[in-house]
């Protein structure tokens, strides 16, 4: 076997239907993608509430920080678990005779997150003041007050998601995936109601006490998915599989404290360009998390259940169908996010004069939103490409990879944040750049070390779904850029409808010509996307599904 990836093979195209076990894995990914569009539109809402009655201020940037140390903590432990140890280890499980042991997994970890999070949880509300001093300390001492009176209120929001989390694991094993990708559509849901309804009132206060009811949403939401289960008050620190869910944790959260502490000095560095930097920064995030949620996140999750069980099948196939539903993930994702990525590009500003510019939001915000946006942009499209390859890992149950380049490629980030300010101060741009820098490292890291593990994906038509999305990408940028500056030359009949023009004219006619064009190159993976959005549409199973 070759040591080197070959993204060069060529094959002819199939023609038959879509197998049943890869169409099942794109119908479970079609869930995932509506609960994101949802969940997406909701986060849009949310910012527009957010921009709309406290622009990109100081007070912004204290409630993302107070907001995002309940997601580090929810990153690092149920967050952490699910794609790595718990979907691999309940899908095990999930079999109709092994039902009573699954609850019986359940019910302890659950009785864990209650144990070990209260007492976090107590000891945050005590020492919020350090806590936000350390991670944003070069914000003023005014904002700096307020970062820690907001902490206090999204603290017990820990307890809450974290079991929201390991309930979706549940739900995820078991293919009930209606419930769970909801959860983040309801985790903006209730900031959303939240901040319109008592924005005025209660001030900023409004968007920490709508994190917190939306943390309880997101559990009262999977609560109808798993009736008829048998959850309880269980201690069993012996059962074999909480040591494989222990062991395969372990290395996912050596990662994700580094990646932590990356984070922490990350918005601390951040913090020392500016109080503003951190609300531009969380903005641009939001926006471009929109098209990942949609393509590769929606496809990453819906692709693990059925990776994991193919990991088991080596045997009798070798690694023939788990390559070929990992290259069926990763063709999918690269036909959806590279015209995504250069849409977005062109249109960058627009969209946020369109989602942001009202109210506190100022044209200055908007213009240093953008640019933050478009250097986000820059990794995007190795961002997609590596949750597929990283959840690969995880259905092998091979932990310590992801986590080993995870840390490799937080060093990565540091170096190339800290270099330019040995040279001069640093800059806003330094550590976006240093984002998409470390991810293009983790996703090429994770393509060669599992062509070494798995083998080679010569044949799987990466590259000629590459190519052509590419240059029917390429071509639809073109027709997009010309429509966008024919819309800037209309008298329209107000600002809105303007900004509405801006956005929506040349994204439109941006996807008819790229669908034009993929058409026109015969890429199968965009029939097959057609094809399982038509109702009743039959597909055709081969002689390796089980």
């Amino acid at each position: 076997m070759s040591s080197n990836p070959d993204f060069n093979s060529e094959v002819n195209l199939p023609h038959d239907p879509l197998p049943e076990e890869l169409a099942s894995v794109a119908r479970a990914a079609s869930i995932i993608a509506i609960g994101n569009i949802i969940s997406r539109v909701l986060g849009l809402a949310r910012d527009i509430a957010k921009s709309y009655y406290f622009g990109a201020t100081g007070l912004v940037s204290a409630f993302n920080i107070a907001s995002k140390i309940p997601m580090w903590f929810y990153d690092l432990l149920a967050g952490g678990m699910i794609n790595a140890a718990l979907i691999p280890v309940f899908s095990s499980y999930s079999r109709s005779e092994n039902r009573s042991e699954l609850w019986l997994i359940t019910s302890f970890l659950l009785t864990l997150c209650v144990a070990i999070l209260t007492p976090i949880v107590i000891l945050g509300e005590i020492f919020a003041e350090q806590i936000v001093w350390l991670v944003s300390g070069g914000m003023t001492f005014e904002t700096l007050e307020v970062t820690a009176k907001l902490l206090r209120i999204t603290l017990p929001a820990i307890l809450f998601l974290n079991f929201a989390g390991i309930l979706a694991g549940l739900l995820y094993s078991l293919k009930r995936f209606a419930l769970p990708a909801f959860n983040a559509a309801m985790f903006n849901l209730g900031i959303v109601l939240c901040t319109v309804f008592f924005a005025e009132s209660l001030g900023v206060h409004a968007l920490a006490i709508g994190l917190l009811a939306g943390s309880v949403l997101q559990v009262a939401l999977q609560l109808p998915g798993i009736r008829g289960t048998k959850l309880s008050l269980v201690v069993d620190w012996h059962h074999p599989a909480i040591r494989r869910i222990a062991r395969l944790y372990l290395p996912i959260a050596l990662g994700l404290i580094v990646d932590m502490i990356s984070r922490g000095i990350s918005y601390r560095l951040a913090s020392s360009t500016g109080d503003q930097s951190i609300a531009w920064m969380d903005y641009a995030t939001t926006i471009m998390q929109f098209p990942l949620g949609l393509t590769s996140t929606a496809i990453s999750i819906a692709i693990l259940p059925t990776l994991a069980r193919q990991a088991h099948w080596t045997n009798r196939s070798g690694n023939k169908d788990f390559l070929e539903t990992l290259s069926h993930a990763l063709r999918l994702v690269m036909v959806l996010i590279v015209p995504a990525a250069i849409g977005m590009l062109i249109l960058a500003r627009p969209v946020v004069e369109l989602i942001l510019e009202h109210g506190d939001f100022l044209p200055n915000d908007t213009e240093m939103t953008t640019y933050v946006l478009r250097l986000y942009l820059v990794g995007i499209i190795a961002a997609a490409l590596d949750l597929p390859l990283v959840n690969a890992f995880y259905a092998r149950q091979e932990a310590w990879t992801p986590a080993l380049v995870g840390v490799v490629g937080v060093i990565v980030y540091l170096a190339a944040a800290l270099l330019p300010s040995m040279f001069r101060p640093m800059q806003l741009g330094d550590l976006i750049i240093a984002n998409a820098i470390q991810l293009c490292y983790h996703a090429v890291s994770m393509y060669i070390l599992l062509h070494r593990r798995v083998g080679s994906m010569r044949g799987h038509r990466l590259m000629f779904t590459a190519t052509r999305a590419t240059l029917a990408a390429s071509i639809m940028g073109l027709v997009i850029a010309g429509t966008l500056w024919g819309t800037t030359h209309v008298s329209w009949p107000n600002s809105i409808v303007g900004e509405l023009a801006s956005v929506f004219i040349p994204s439109t006619t941006g996807i008819v010509c790229y669908i034009t064009f993929m058409n026109i190159m015969k890429v199968p993976e965009l029939a097959q996307l057609f094809q399982l959005i038509k109702p009743g549409v039959k597909h055709k199973t081969t002689k390796n599904e089980n």
